[in-house]
């Protein structure tokens, strides 16, 4: 195949898919890893695409403005997001005050806390608080408005709930993640609240699978180095050394 023909297909993928990484492409076109990483280099300098740890994105991602809803987000890179689950979800201990944002990622992360934990548990997630006590797990949720593209509370009455409340941790989502702009989302209500989380948490806690890297939404909520993240994949070397990175194998 040449190169003309193998860079059409890696743009198409691409801008179909908005992230794709190299094992799909090389399984696409039929070339080595090492011959694709070399594609994404060149195709990332001519512009265009932005070239990320194991793969690539759409030019057009590195603005999140829209936030998807809820099923289109659970659909995604759920193996991803079922090891930062498991991971965050080890971290857990009996005498935690735990608050657990909205969110498909921290979602999964309730699948894997242990039903005899004697820790509590404060959501803004209202499928979030109904899988908490299913487990039979002490919970409080927060009151306020229910935004239904991520089923997330938010609004003057959730931040007084929060301002209430001092967490031993706290497990956060998040919709983009630079060094430069740190993590953002796209609604300026949703900011609002994940800025109080980390504002009153001890131990901070950003979940973020590897398509997360790279991104710039609307809203920011907190600096880099406020808090720690657990991934899927390991970043770019700037971000390691702006704050700690705990990768999910």
């Amino acid at each position: 195949m040449l190169t003309q023909e193998r860079y059409d297909l890696i743009l198409k993928a691409v801008n179909e898919k908005i992230t794709v990484n190299v094992a799909e492409l090389t399984h696409l076109t039929g070339a080595s890893e090492s011959t694709i990483r070399r594609d994404l280099i060149a195709l990332d300098e001519m512009k265009l695409l932005t070239k990320i740890h194991g793969g690539a994105t759409a030019l057009r991602e590195n603005y999140a403005i829209v936030e998807e809803d809820v099923f289109t987000k659970i659909q995604k890179n759920k193996e991803e997001k079922d090891r930062i689950a498991q991971y965050a979800a080890s971290l857990v201990n009996d005498n935690d005050f735990v608050m657990i944002d909205a969110g498909t990622t921290t979602d999964r992360l309730i699948e894997y806390l242990d039903r005899t934990s004697k820790a509590t548990f404060v959501t803004n997630g209202i499928t979030h608080g109904e899988k908490l006590v299913r487990k039979g797990l002490k919970t409080y949720v927060l009151g306020g408005m229910i935004r239904p593209v991520t089923e997330a509370i938010v609004g003057t009455e959730a931040l007084e709930n929060l301002r209430r409340y001092n967490f031993t941790k706290c497990f956060v989502g998040v919709n983009g993640i630079t060094v430069e702009n740190g993590y953002t989302t796209p609604n300026i209500e949703e900011a609002a609240v994940k800025r109080e989380i980390l504002k009153h948490s001890y131990m901070k806690v950003i979940l973020a699978d590897y398509t997360k890297f790279g991104i710039t939404a609307s809203i920011n909520f907190g600096d880099i180095g406020e808090a720690c993240i657990i991934t899927d994949r390991r970043p770019e070397e700037k971000y390691m050394d702006a704050t700690v990175i705990k990768e999910a194998k």
